[in-house]
């Protein structure tokens, strides 16, 4: 690597349905020189001596034997996503290569994610969704929504705001068009 060269890091692709995503390639290349799967193999002799790390995003691109033994410099692999369970790392390991990975990097989405799906199915949401849009006349006979209070009313929250009036069914306000 000439003085003032990015080091180059191979990825399977930029965009699309398997590569890496367009704002963190962009975000890459100020630090790295990246070099795709395709360019690699179409040039591998140039290319082999030039890599010195691989980016593994979302476990699209296989790390084994051939690959490796064609990396000579390859000093990293940075693994993106959850686990490492996907790669051989005694295999890694044996060719003096270190594996990286972002362990937390998704735990708080992955919470929120699960917080709010079990409001959803506690509170039967995407039942109460679907009865919004059939119309007021559904409101009215549907009793396995109906609670002792509006806290534990699915309604309560669904159509807050939606209507502009309101209808008191069993200490229930079901909101209705007027």
């Amino acid at each position: 690597m000439a003085e003032g060269e990015l080091p180059a890091v191979l990825i399977l692709d930029i965009g699309g349905t398997h590569g890496v995503l367009e704002d963190l390639a962009a975000l890459l290349k100020k630090h790295f020189h990246l070099i795709t799967m395709k360019e690699f193999l179409g040039n591998k002799e140039e290319m082999r001596k030039k890599i010195k790390s691989v980016f593994v995003f979302e476990c699209r691109l296989t790390i084994d034997c051939e690959l490796l033994e064609s990396l000579p410099n390859l000093e990293v692999i940075a693994n993106s996503g959850v686990g490492v369970d996907h790669l051989d790392l005694k295999m890694i390991l044996s060719f003096g290569v270190k594996v990286t990975n972002n362990p937390h990097v998704v735990a708080d989405p992955t919470a929120d994610r699960g917080m709010a799906l079990m409001l959803a199915s506690a509170r039967r949401l995407v039942e109460g969704n679907v009865l919004n849009f059939l119309g007021p006349s559904y409101f009215f006979g549907i009793t396995h929504f109906c609670c002792n209070n509006l806290s534990e009313s699915i309604f309560g929250m669904l159509l807050q705001g939606k209507f502009s009036e309101a209808l008191n069914f069993r200490g229930i306000y079901f909101s209705y068009v007027s």
